[in-house]
C-alpha cells in the first residue's frame, strides 16, 4: 500500500481522473494506434471483474480477506485505478468498474486531456501525463500481492506498450 500510495501522491494528487472513455474518444483510431483496442483486450481492463471469480475469492480468503475482494481495499488498491483518492478527483464519466484504466499507469488525465496540450508532449507531462517507468508498475506489482511472481519491467513492458506509430 506504501508505494501506491507514494505513487498517488507523487503523479495524480492534484489532477482529475477523467476515466477511459474519454481516453478512447482520441486514442482509437487505428492509424494512431489504437492505444484504447490494445487497453481494452489486456488483463488491466478486467482487473476489477477478475476480483469477482472464485479463484480471485479463494485468493482473497487465504490472504486474510474475508468479505468481497470487490469491496476490499487490499485489492482494490491495485485493481481499481484511483482507489483512495478524493471523490472530487473523480470525473462525472469515471467508472471504477473499468479496472487499471489509462490513468493508472500514465496519471490523472483533468489536466492534459486537450489536443492543445496533448500536442505537446513536454507541456503534457507539466500537466500530469506520466511516462510509465518500473517504479509506476511495481506500485501494484510488488510482493504485497498475494499472487506475486518476479516482475521483470524488461519482459512485461513491452507486452502492454501501445506507442503511437511513428509517422
Amino acid at each position: 500500500m506504501a508505494l501506491l500510495l507514494y505513487w498517488t501522491k507523487l503523479y495524480a494528487a492534484e489532477h482529475k481522473y477523467i476515466g477511459v472513455a474519454k481516453c478512447k474518444m482520441c486514442h482509437s483510431s487505428d492509424t494512431k494506434g489504437n492505444q484504447y483496442k490494445h487497453w481494452y483486450e489486456s488483463r488491466h481492463a478486467k482487473a476489477y471483474e477478475t476480483l469477482g471469480i472464485d479463484a480471485a475469492k479463494e485468493t482473497a480468503q487465504k490472504a486474510g480477506v474475508t468479505g468481497n475482494p470487490q469491496e476490499e481495499p487490499k485489492c482494490l488498491k491495485c485493481h481499481v485505478t484511483a482507489y483512495g483518492v478524493d471523490n472530487s478527483l473523480l470525473g462525472e464519466g469515471f467508472k471504477k468498474e473499468e479496472g487499471v484504466q489509462c490513468e493508472s499507469c500514465h496519471g490523472a488525465g483533468g489536466d492534459y486531456m486537450a489536443m492543445s496540450v496533448m500536442k505537446d508532449k513536454q507541456k503534457a507531462i507539466e500537466n500530469g501525463l506520466v511516462m510509465p517507468t518500473k517504479e509506476v508498475c511495481i506500485t501494484c506489482h510488488n510482493p504485497e500481492s498475494p499472487n506475486y511472481k518476479e516482475f521483470s519491467f524488461g519482459e512485461f513492458y513491452p507486452k502492454v506498450a501501445h506507442p503511437r506509430p511513428k509517422n
